[in-house]
């Protein structure tokens, strides 16, 4: 992964993580590991809706995929979801500009909720089923 992403930004552009608080993202051995690959990390306020990075999209077709497979090495689980992880790289991308417009808004809101000022654009909006 680490050279995948590094691959991703060949002229050495600075790469910031941010995830929610699930407790595998937040955990002392993830964040030093991602430190140590010289990654920043960007912390996520609790309870805060807006800014959460609702990734589900991403990742729900590659949950369904696995559910109720036993995977003995990386590669068993990597390479028959490569395609899907190719094509989720443009949905991505779109995902990536949508949360920095919601974090813009939430700094001109001083930090209230997006939802309740932007209601009219329902586009901004992710929805985990």
């Amino acid at each position: 992964m680490d050279a995948e992403l590094k691959e991703m930004a060949p002229f050495g552009e600075k790469i910031v993580f941010h995830h929610g608080n699930a407790q595998a993202h937040t955990s002392a051995l993830a964040a030093a590991k991602l430190i140590k690959l010289g990654y920043e990390l960007l912390p996520h306020p609790p309870y805060s809706p807006d800014l959460a990075p609702c990734d589900f999209f991403l990742f729900f077709n590659l949950k369904k995929s696995l559910a109720g497979q036993k995977c003995h090495s990386n590669e068993e689980v990597i390479s028959p979801q490569w395609p899907t992880l190719q094509t989720s790289r443009k949905l991505f991308s779109d995902w990536l500009r949508k949360l920095e417009h919601r974090w813009v808004k939430c700094i001109e809101l001083k930090g209230d909720y997006i939802e309740k000022k932007l209601h009219f654009f329902p586009k901004f909006f992710f929805f985990q089923v």
